[in-house]
Parts: structure tokens; sequence; C-alpha cells
């Protein structure tokens, strides 16, 4: 039996597990299984791999994107210059065990955006600084967009929610929001926006998938905003990582 999972904390948002069942099933894949492994410490990844003996892959979420390449021996050069692994690939080999890096979410990223990149767009505010987050700017920027940070926190490159104001919000046409905020089960919080200065000339992104419309996107469409759900990507990044782990094993 060949077996996959998802790492992070807490686990209790993920369609992860639901999708690669429903995967497995419609498929008639018999011979794998996909399980959660909420672990409170990244430093627990070593036993986890060195226990679960059948572990192929796994899928990687918040908030380790980021902190677990410090375990992986080869990473690959687009999740590299992200600095962000949501998908690791276990080889076995006599006893060693070596792990590969991958970020499939660049992939669920372009997919969902490329539909409304035009030349009417031509910069997008990014609120979140995690590993989700780099991901997004990453395929942002490599469309040509000009990218705004937004972080609770000032830091180098990077402004407050209080330093939003008209200007930014009419000079950009996407928002994409990488934070928890509105993520079930605490599904009434949002970024703190001024939902007002939006219109229909903005696009609103929001990775959160469960629920499938957030405050944040209720608050857009109610202005008029074109709005993203984070399903099409979950559903691109999951089948990417499928990909990854099946690549060379026929």
């Amino acid at each position: 039996m060949r077996k996959f999972g998802l790492i992070g904390y807490p686990l209790g948002h993920s369609f992860s597990k639901k999708y690669f069942a429903e995967k497995f099933y419609k498929e008639h894949i018999t011979d794998c299984i996909y399980e959660n492994y909420p672990l409170t410490d990244i430093l627990q990844l070593e036993s986890l791999i060195a226990s679960e003996t059948e572990l192929c892959g796994l899928n990687v979420t918040i908030p380790y994107k980021s902190l677990v390449i410090r375990f992986i021996d080869i990473i690959e050069p687009e999740a590299k210059e992200i600095g962000a692994v949501n998908v690791l690939k276990i080889k076995r080999n006599s006893g060693n065990i070596k792990l590969f890096g991958y970020n499939s979410d660049v992939t669920g990223i372009r997919d969902s955006l490329i539909p409304y990149i035009n030349n009417d767009v031509n910069q997008a505010i990014v609120l979140g600084t995690g590993g989700s987050s780099l991901a997004v700017c990453h395929v942002l920027k490599r469309f040509g967009l000009k990218v705004v940070n937004i972080s609770r926190n000032k830091k180098p490159g990077v402004i407050t929610y209080s330093d939003i104001d008209f200007k930014l919000i009419s000079n950009t046409q996407i928002i994409v929001n990488t934070t928890p905020l509105g993520m079930f089960p605490d599904i009434e919080s949002r970024p703190d926006l001024d939902y007002n200065l939006l219109n229909k000339n903005h696009i609103l992104f929001d990775l959160v998938y469960n629920p499938e419309k957030t405050y944040f996107l209720k608050a857009g469409e109610d202005r008029g905003c074109v709005i993203i759900g984070g399903l099409k990507m979950l559903y691109s990044q999951a089948e990417r990582a499928w990909d990854i782990w099946n690549e060379n094993n026929s």
C-alpha cells in the first residue's frame, strides 16, 4: 500500500484527505491511501517519515511551507526561488531516505488567475506574508504585475493594513488573500480592508476554500468585484502533487 498525506497544524479545515479519497475511488486506485498528519512541531516530520515506512509523499500546509525546507535533500529550482515547499516526495533505498521538495501552489495559482490577466491588469495587493504568499507573489511577478505586500507588522518591502489608502486601492486590480482569515470555523473573520473602496474593476482571489465563498469574497461581490474562490487552486495543485508523486514510478 502506498501512503500519502498532509502535514500542518491544525488540519480540521483541510479538504485534501476527502479530495484524494474521492479521486482514488473514482479512478479505481486501490493501492493508495491518504491521511492527515497534524504535526504540532515541524521537528516531528523525521519521526513520521521513519515510522510510516509506506509513506511516499506529503502535502505541506500552514505553518510549515517554509520551515520544511531544512529537511529537504533536493529542492526544485522554482520552489527554492520562492522559498516555500508544499509537496514532498519521499524516496527510500536500502534504508536511506531522501526528500525532494516542490511547489505545486504555483500551478494552482496560475490556473486560477490566468483567465483574468490582461493588459488592464498591472498591479496586485497580496495580503499576508507566509508560504502561500511567496508563491502568489512569484506567479504575479511572472505575469509582469507590480506586487504590494501587506502584513499586520511593518517590515522591509511590506506595508501594513493601515497604510492601504484610496490611491493604492484605485491603482490596484487584483487583491489576493493568502491569510487564514475567514477559514472554517472562523468564517466571520476577514482581512482589515475598507471594502467601500472596492468596485467592479477589482478582482478578489481568496486562497481559503473552506467555506467556498468567504466573508472576504462576499464583501467584494456585494460591491461588484469579480471573485475567485480557492477550490480551483486546491484541485489544480492537488493534481500537480499527484503527478509529482508518480513521476518515474512506472
